[in-house]
Formats: structure tokens, C-alpha cells, sequence
């Protein structure tokens, strides 16, 4: 049988190269099929290639080369597979009878010598040493201590100092993205808070029956995401994009979830909110940012989103303003929920609450639509009947 070539698979109609950034396995290796071989960035996502068949891989292409959708960058040898003998494990002998040469191991350079114990010295010896003065215990009374000669410090090279890399595609393309959302749109931020209270005692309430029926923790991003689905039901203007001299209204809610992985930032879309229960939207939340981490994220998971919602205060942000994602016209920043003492009813209460940030661009959305948006949002927040009740 012939060499099975390995080549990079295509990724979509706008993506043409990438890098190469990492090999799973080494010249030589005997793979399993859809064994993963390696890891492939793009200027939009990062994913992994396959093995197609079982065998022994030649690499053609060196980690962090610049490759071709198509090109080969390996081959692999089925039949180098078929060729490696079963060996019992009981006899060392192959299944089929034939002798199997056990492999040669390195001479070690070291030789044991057994220890002699101290020696007398030599008569001779003894003559041609110096008298030997008695060691120094400890400095007595009256006694010079030594000076202590301190080496000087050896300056370090510059290269130890500072590391030197190129950004790969897909940190490019996230660097030419955010600049140009701050230069293409007319951003700016609206802040609120929310009062997490009742999101947090519904979660401590229903959290054991929520796990054992779906499967899936109920976290406080699915509270979000409807949420906003009901805000931009409220405020279409938020749900809107601009092409050119158009304005171009959204129907649906399909929302982006940022995820943070090794390799930058990825927008996930969780699809159809609108008709997602609780447990659906978790559940999507958890696919999306495995796949997103792990690699297998493909280009139409991260496209066709119309909002998004970004969690900075996973890492203990407490306020921030959140760069819209193009061409969408808001983006929703979550922060951390820290007590804080708020007046409620007249009285000064500590309650657990978090501070809300919508960025928008003003080209499309005004200002009232804006904080009229932030507000239903708050409002689904501290209180969930809302979200049953469409109020």
C-alpha cells in the first residue's frame, strides 16, 4: 500500500493559509487513527488535524511553518502498523513464532568501584606534603576573623532578559479587530448594577434538582443570555446592524458567549436563545467553550451572532468597558459580585451585586435606547419573574 499523504484541511472560503503551531506526535511515531497530529492557527480559529489511517508518520513540515490550505505536511505508512509483530506478554515471543531481538541498550560509561576505605599515606607521601596546620573550628577569643571575599554579580546576557516571537494569525487578527472597532464605530459605554440576590438564591434553591434532571450546573450566564434575549425584544435598535447606508434589523437572537482560551479570546454564538429553556442554554455554553479550549472549534460556531456577553469578572474584574465585537452593535461586560452596602426601602442592607456595562455604537443605538436596554436587563436580573412573565 502507498503513503497516505496528511494535509491541511480546508477551514472556509475566507481562510487560504495558517500556522502550523504545534505537533501532537514526532517523526516516526506509530498513530492510531483520528489520532490528533496536530494544531493549526488561522486568522480566525485555531484547530487540530487528524490521523485518516493507522501507520507510521513522516514529517515534512516543521512546528510554526506558514502553511497552505492543502499542502502536505506528512505522510503516513499503513502498512508500518501491520508490520510491528504481537508479542506475548508472557513469553517476549511473537504470536507468529519469529525471534524477537530485544533492544540494544547503551554501554554505560560509569564503572562501579567498590569503596577501599581510607588509606594510610605512603612513607614517601608523608615526606613530600607540607606540615599541615590544624583546621579552624571557629574563631576564638582574640582571633582574626578572615575577610569574606564576595564574588562579583556576572552580568546576564540580553537574550535571558527578554523573549522575541511573532504574534500568530489569529492573535493578528484579534489585534487588526479591535482596532478597527474602535476606529469604525462611534463606541461608547452606559453602567449600571445588579442586585445578584435572587439570582443567587434561585441557584442555591433548585441548584441540586437543576444538576440531577439536566446534567449541567445552572450557572448565572443562562440568567444573562435571557436576560438580554428580553432587552433586545424591548430595544430592537440594540438587535441592529449598519451596512453601508443601511440599517439591517435582526429577527433572531443568536448570542456570542466569549470564551477565554490559551490561544486568545473566541466568541462561541449559542444559537436560537429565544427558544432555549435554562438547561439548553447551559448545556450549549459548556459544548461551545469545550470545543473552544480544546481546539475544535470550527468557523461557523463563531460567526452570525447578533449580540454579545463578555465575563471579565471570572478574573475579578470589577468594572470595564467591553469593545464591541463587529458588525454587532452592543456587547454586554459582566463583573464580579462583591457585597457592598445599598439603600433599599430607606435602610442600608449589604447585598451581593455587580456592576453592568453595555457598550454600543452610537451610530445605530441613542443613548435613551441604550440605558433603556441596560435597565431591562437589570430589572430580568433581580427580578427573574420577568423572564416568565415577558415584563
Amino acid at each position: 500500500m502507498s503513503l497516505l499523504p496528511v494535509k491541511i484541511p480546508p477551514m472556509g472560503e475566507s481562510i487560504s493559509s495558517g500556522v502550523l503551531a504545534k505537533w501532537h506526535v514526532a517523526d516516526g511515531d506509530v498513530v492510531k487513527k483520528d489520532q490528533p497530529l496536530f494544531e493549526l492557527e488561522t486568522d480566525k480559529i485555531t484547530s487540530e488535524g487528524t490521523a485518516e489511517s493507522a501507520g507510521r508518520i513522516s514529517l515534512k513540515v516543521a512546528a510554526g511553518a506558514e502553511v497552505k490550505i492543502g499542502q502536505e505536511v506528512a505522510t503516513i505508512d499503513p502498512e508500518a502498523n501491520r508490520q510491528t509483530p504481537e508479542v506475548s506478554p508472557k513469553t517476549g515471543i511473537p504470536a507468529d513464532g519469529a525471534a524477537v531481538t530485544p533492544p540494544r541498550k547503551e554501554a554505560t560509561a560509569a564503572v562501579a568501584v567498590a569503596d577501599p576505605g581510607p588509606r594510610s599515606p605512603s612513607p614517601a607521601a608523608k615526606a613530600a606534603a607540607p606540615a599541615a596546620k590544624p583546621a579552624a573550628v571557629g574563631p576564638g577569643p582574640g582571633s582574626a576573623t578572615p575577610a569574606t571575599r564576595v564574588a562579583a554579580p556576572v552580568p546576564r546576557a540580553s537574550g535571558e532578559r527578554q523573549t522575541r516571537r511573532k504574534l500568530t494569525p489569529l492573535r493578528q487578527k484579534i489585534a487588526q479587530r479591535l482596532v478597527a472597532a474602535q476606529h469604525e464605530a462611534a463606541m461608547l459605554t452606559t453602567f449600571n448594577e445588579a442586585d445578584m440576590s435572587a439570582v443567587m438564591a434561585l441557584r442555591a434553591k433548585y441548584q441540586d434538582d437543576f444538576v440531577k434532571k439536566n446534567g449541567v450546573k445552572l450557572g448565572f450566564m443562562s440568567f444573562f443570555v435571557r436576560a438580554v434575549v428580553h432587552a433586545l425584544r424591548e430595544v430592537p435598535a440594540v438587535n441592529a446592524t449598519l451596512d453601508g447606508d443601511h440599517v439591517v434589523e435582526n429577527h433572531y437572537y443568536d448570542i456570542g458567549v466569549a470564551v477565554s482560551t490559551e490561544r486568545g479570546l473566541m466568541v462561541p454564538v449559542i444559537r436560537h436563545c429565544d427558544t432555549l429553556g435554562m438547561a439548553g442554554i447551559e448545556q450549549a455554553i459548556a459544548d461551545a467553550a469545550k470545543r473552544a479550549r480544546e481546539g475544535k472549534i470550527t468557523l461557523a460556531d463563531l460567526e452570525g451572532g447578533v449580540f454579545t456577553i463578555t465575563n471579565g469578572g471570572i478574573f475579578g474584574s470589577m468594572l470595564s468597558t467591553p469593545i464591541l465585537n463587529p458588525p454587532q452593535s452592543g456587547i454586554l461586560g459582566l463583573h464580579a459580585i462583591t457585597e457592598r452596602p445599598v439603600a433599599v426601602n430607606g435602610q442600608v442592607v449589604i447585598r451581593p451585586m455587580m456592576y453592568l456595562a453595555l457598550s454600543y455604537d452610537h451610530r445605530l443605538v441613542d443613548g435613551k435606547e441604550a440605558v433603556t436596554f441596560l435597565v431591562k436587563v437589570k430589572q430580568a436580573i433581580e427580578e427573574p419573574a420577568r423572564l416568565l412573565l415577558s415584563v
